[in-house]
């Protein structure tokens, strides 16, 4: 997957990164390296975020042996 990402320097000289396909998702960091870094493990948690809530939100009464659901990823752009 791929994700847009917007990065800028502080006048602190830190810089500030913000995944802009997913809404509150940014980081911070003293290096660029460690800004990217810490970005891509802003990623996968806003993703595990996500599915979390998705699953919670399934109530199953019987165990089925075959199905299907929706994810809301309204929001997400996964270009």
């Amino acid at each position: 997957m791929k994700f847009s990402i917007f990065i800028e320097q502080g006048e602190d000289g830190r810089y500030v990164v913000e995944c802009t396909d997913l809404p509150g998702c940014m980081t911070e960091g003293d290096t660029l390296k460690e800004a990217i870094a810490n970005i891509n493990e802003a990623i996968v948690g806003c993703i595990k975020s996500h599915l979390k809530t998705a699953s919670n939100k399934i109530h199953i009464t019987t165990l089925p042996s075959h199905m299907s659901i929706d994810v809301d990823t309204s929001g997400i752009n996964y270009a």
